[in-house]
């Protein structure tokens, strides 16, 4: 696959088979989240893998979904959940004192989702969590904190992209035929040239 169709392709998946996720494939994204850009080269995050599935329903239980499609599109356990997620973490310290850290975080995370368009898998970049509990069922230690998680599984629905011009909302919604239809700007729209 070319990556201008990975990134054409790539959507934020809310609805997943229920179908495990190889080690291998999962160790892919890994390993293109770690080569991502990274100021400084300090190489400042971490990521943990989460697919035992006590482990992943826990986690589940503390995420928020798709805030102008809910609860029509939020995800249920044992139906259309993802089966792993993987939490990239980063010190405290780092969070509070290296802000590039995620600009990292940003990288490393459209690495591994445009990844995931190639191998096949859906994923979900997510930000609304309750981050101390998350952070608590993965054990991580109290200097450690989740930044985001990565919902990634197969997915078992196709957002469409739809092409808009400035002034349009961006609100993303269900159709009729509970197809999620998401609006991205014109490049005309949000370029400036001088």
């Amino acid at each position: 696959m070319k990556l201008g169709d990975a990134i054409r392709f790539r959507r934020s998946i809310r609805r997943y088979k229920q179908k495990t996720v190889d080690d291998k494939l999962l160790t892919e994204l890994i390993d293109s989240a770690r080569l991502a850009p990274s100021g400084g080269n300090m190489q400042q995050l971490r990521y943990m893998v989460v697919k035992t599935p006590e482990i992943v329903q826990k986690v589940f239980s503390h995420t928020g979904w798709g805030g102008h499609v809910r609860p029509k599109r939020s995800p249920e356990w044992g139906k259309t959940a993802p089966l792993a997620f993987i939490a990239v973490v980063a010190s405290a310290d780092n969070i509070a004192n290296h802000k590039i850290v995620y600009a990292d975080a940003g990288a490393a995370i459209q690495n591994m989702l445009l990844k995931a368009v190639e191998l096949g898998l859906g994923t979900c970049w997510i930000g609304n969590f309750k981050e101390d509990n998350v952070s608590a069922i993965l054990g991580l230690k109290s200097e450690m904190k989740t930044m985001y998680l990565v919902a990634v599984g197969y997915s078992d629905e196709t957002p469409v992209q739809e092409d808009i011009d400035s002034g349009t909302p961006t609100k993303y919604f269900l159709d009729d035929k509970d197809v999620i239809h998401v609006p991205k700007f014109k490049v005309d729209a949000i370029a400036i040239w001088r």
